[in-house]
């Protein structure tokens, strides 16, 4: 049985993720030697990485703690009119750190720095290493010289492996008087409102079709071995709005050679999750214990839509009951494979050969075929004997007519 622990940590992942919860958020404020505000910030914020630990990579997200606090190390900078900064800390070790830049007019957070520490066991359990790693990245984060920057909408920032998700921020550098200012300067991710349409959207004509995606092999161990095998090519079918107020829908490859995974094993749940840049794919195996079926019961997606009006892509389904099979066999089908998750996302799955649980070692258990491919087989086997049947039916007119012609004669 899994540690009832594990399970709770795997919820809350799964809800930070998709944002069902949100951490609390908070004002940060860095002061100068007399005491004046220069910088402040009120956000929450999300961090999403994977590290490495000795069954592999695991994927961990958590939220930046109500406990979190300024360091003293943050700076105003000289005479609050050069660089400056606000330093986070929180958990054993882990900072967050916003290094703002001005000119005449604009300012901005010129670089986002995480450095966190894997040997904290409350984030980072079972890690293979102990080291603090450091990320950092350039923001398009800014607004004008005397008004603050504010951004409802939950906006990503890539550094490296790990993706920090800010909500509902307002930040402001170089106060003129220690408080925010009345005035904002909104992010794109914000935008304007959408105009009233006067007539309803038509969906615009769908692009071209990706190339079937290619074919890769994942694998999900813990403590008990294996727990997870699978083969298969993944794309994503997704219908959305465009800042244009246009619904598309479009496809998405997952790309094996630009995709890291990895994934958990309980007795009740077998997990395996995909990240590739801005994208997280998590797929969820369960077994029915009273009629031993194991089968893809949960599909959860995130992802950046960079032209969408909500730029921010997510999906879930955890009541799927798609690639059944019995524990201990495997589930194959050569045909693609359509999983309805929402009404805006499909998993389309191509060439899959997949089990869970039960698994001996690497190789796959006695196959079972779907039933696309048990039908493409009958096919060709009913048009023959269709063929087949005509053909007699044909031979055996032409017989009976032949032997009516030669009734009307006699034998002389």
């Amino acid at each position: 049985m899994a540690a009832p622990g594990g399970a709770q940590r795997w919820l809350l992942l799964t809800l930070l993720l998709f944002g069902l919860v949100h951490g609390a958020s908070a004002v940060f404020v860095v002061k100068d030697g007399s005491g004046t505000a220069c910088i402040m910030a009120n956000f929450s914020a999300a961090f999403l990485t994977s590290y490495d630990t000795k069954n592999g990579s695991k994927s961990v997200t958590f939220e930046l703690p109500a406990s979190a606090a300024v360091l003293n190390s943050s700076s105003c900078g000289k005479g609050n009119a050069s660089d400056s900064s606000l330093e986070i800390a929180f958990g054993r070790g882990h900072t967050l750190t916003l290094s703002f830049t001005r000119n005449a007019t604009r300012y901005s957070v010129q670089l986002m720095r995480f450095v966190y520490n894997l040997s904290d066991t409350g984030i980072f359990p079972n890690s293979s290493s102990k080291e603090t790693k450091t990320v950092e990245s350039v923001t398009d984060i800014k607004a004008d010289i005397n008004t603050k920057y504010r951004c409802v909408s939950s906006r990503q920032v890539h550094l490296h492996n790990v993706t920090i998700t800010l909500r509902d921020a307002t930040i402001q550098a170089y106060l003129s008087n220690s408080s925010f200012s009345r005035e904002e300067t909104h992010c794109e991710q914000d935008g304007p409102s959408p105009p009233t349409p006067t007539a309803p959207a038509r969906p615009s004509p769908a692009p071209t079709v990706p190339e079937s995606p290619s074919v890769s092999r994942y694998n999900v161990s813990g403590a008990n071995g294996t727990c997870l095998l699978a083969s298969m090519g993944l794309q994503l079918n997704i219908t959305y709005s465009t800042r244009g107020n246009t619904t598309v829908a479009r496809e998405f490859n997952i790309d094996p050679n630009k995709t890291t995974f990895g994934g958990s094993c309980t007795a009740q749940l077998v997990t395996l999750a995909l990240r590739s840049g801005n994208l997280l794919l998590v797929l969820q195996f369960a077994m029915n214990a009273s009629s031993s079926r194991v089968f893809l019961q949960g599909v959860q997606l995130t992802m950046t839509l960079p032209d969408a009006r909500d730029p921010t892509f997510k999906a879930t389904n955890s009541s799927l009951r798609a690639l059944q099979a019995t524990a201990g066999n495997s589930y194959k089908c050569n045909a693609e494979e359509r999983v309805r998750v929402t009404e805006a996302f499909f998993l389309n799955i191509f060439r899959v050969w997949v089990q869970a649980f039960h698994v001996d070692g690497d190789k796959f258990g006695p196959a079972e075929e779907c039933q696309l491919d048990e039908d493409s087989t009958l096919i060709p086997i009913a048009v023959g004997g269709a063929l087949a049947g005509l053909v007699l039916s044909v031979l055996i007119a032409y017989l009976i007519g032949r032997k009516r012609s030669h009734a009307g004669y006699q034998t002389i």
